[in-house]
């Protein structure tokens, strides 16, 4: 940042000198643009390096009669990416891909600044996903994809598409077949979807940081302890198993598992793996306190940030909307089958035609925005896990539920 003041006093310095001599018309750059050195470091997931390296390719094809651009691509797990650019920002990537719950944090850090053109850049992209990069009515990255969510795949082999609207009719589908439905409850993300709709509450408090939780709640149509009961009660179904993503995919190529709960990032093994007989759809509901529940889900995008500390944030903005654009958007469809945020690729006959994308928007209606703070996964997680055990602990469970609650909301 030193630079960047440094570079701006000097450059009214000049500009000062210049008039007072009479010479106030601007020189011309256009003889030696291509000698000046543009160098910038992308950050983003190791599953996109080629489709990166491809537009990064493109960006260079693109403006290569303006600057002498040097882009290089950097290995940065999109959840850590907070983390560690706070780590250091003046060292940090100038352009990074992170996940939107980690939007606030970066924007109060000063990390990021809002974006110029916003309204351009508003206007092209799918509303869910401009909330989403947007911070106190300003937006403050740009929208790369709108597909972090979980929906539910399954097996038509197995499952009819009745069976798939409750929770009752796949577990039963399941162990009639001798196979297994799969979901995570080591992650509160997933764990979200039995609270979701009972009218329990979570999220952030004013200050951006903390979280309320109502998850224990004794009173109302739903109780916590009913949501508690009815996950115990599907823990010891023989058609589930509690399991990680990994272990969701490990199921699915070996024929064990026929329905499972979780995202995009998986529609080409799963399709590879269960060909014709593969299908996506939303979330069921399940069995609480003696009605049906629709299971939600949070909902999340990619974003694509620009570093307020970089040398270069002309360029490094430009990299930023070359990389969410249209046709790079369409790309990483392609190459990665990544849901769109772009309005019009969102809208195309491609996006139309894949059955998790579909999925993804039919349970949108049952989702939210992610937008809790870091005490919220620990606690959750610790609780789940014991449900999934059967209550292992043998601890009253509104004892565990005031536990969670309390830990998530701890400040």
């Amino acid at each position: 940042m030193e630079k960047r003041i440094c570079g701006f006093l000097l450059g009214i310095l000049c500009t000062a000198a210049l008039a007072g001599c009479g010479l106030t018309e601007k020189p011309n750059l256009s003889e030696n643009t291509e000698s000046q050195k543009v160098e910038l470091v992308v950050w983003g997931a190791e599953e996109d390096a080629e489709l990166m390296n491809q537009i990064i390719q493109s960006f260079q094809k693109k403006y290569q009669g303006e600057a002498n651009i040097q882009i290089s691509f950097e290995v940065q797990g999109e959840s850590q990416c907070k983390d560690v650019l706070l780590g250091g920002l003046e060292d940090g990537a100038d352009v990074f891909t992170f996940a939107d719950d980690q939007l606030n944090a970066l924007a109060a850090a000063g990390a990021l600044d809002p974006i110029e053109n916003a309204d351009e850049i508003k206007d092209r992209s799918l509303p869910s996903a401009v909330e989403a990069a947007t911070v106190n009515d300003q937006l403050y990255a740009y929208p790369l994809t709108a597909d972090n969510g979980y929906f539910l795949y399954y097996n038509r082999k197995y499952i009819t598409e009745k069976q798939v609207k409750t929770l009752d009719g796949l577990l039963k589908a399941a162990a009639e077949n001798g196979k297994l439905f799969i979901m995570d409850w080591s992650s509160a993300w997933y764990v979200y979807s039995f609270f979701g709709n009972t009218g329990l509450q979570v999220g952030l408090n004013d200050d951006g940081i903390t979280n309320y939780c109502t998850w224990n709640e004794t009173d109302g149509d739903i109780r916590g302890i009913d949501v508690a009961q009815a996950m115990l009660k599907i823990a010891k179904h023989p058609g589930f198993v509690n399991g990680t993503d990994e272990e969701f995919l490990d199921g699915v190529r070996d024929g064990t598992v026929i329905a499972g709960v979780s995202g995009v990032w998986n529609s080409v093994a799963v399709n590879e793996a269960w060909g014709e007989n593969a299908a996506a759809t939303k979330l069921p509901t399940y069995t609480c306190n003696g009605g049906q529940v629709q299971m939600a889900s949070f909902s999340g995008c990619k974003l694509i940030g620009v570093n307020a500390y970089s040398e270069y944030p002309i360029w490094a903005s430009r990299l930023a909307e070359w990389i969410t654009n249209e046709e790079n958007q369409r790309l990483r469809f392609e190459m990665r089958g990544q849901g769109p945020s772009n309005l019009v690729v969102a809208d195309s006959e491609e996006i139309n035609q894949s059955p998790a994308i579909a999925a993804l928007l039919e349970q949108s209606e049952f989702s939210q925005l992610q937008r809790v703070g870091g005490n919220f996964w620990d606690p959750v997680t610790k609780f789940a896990s014991n449900m999934a055990a059967g209550n292992s602990t043998g601890q009253n469970l509104q004892e565990q539920l005031d536990e969670m609650a309390e830990g998530v909301s701890a400040r």
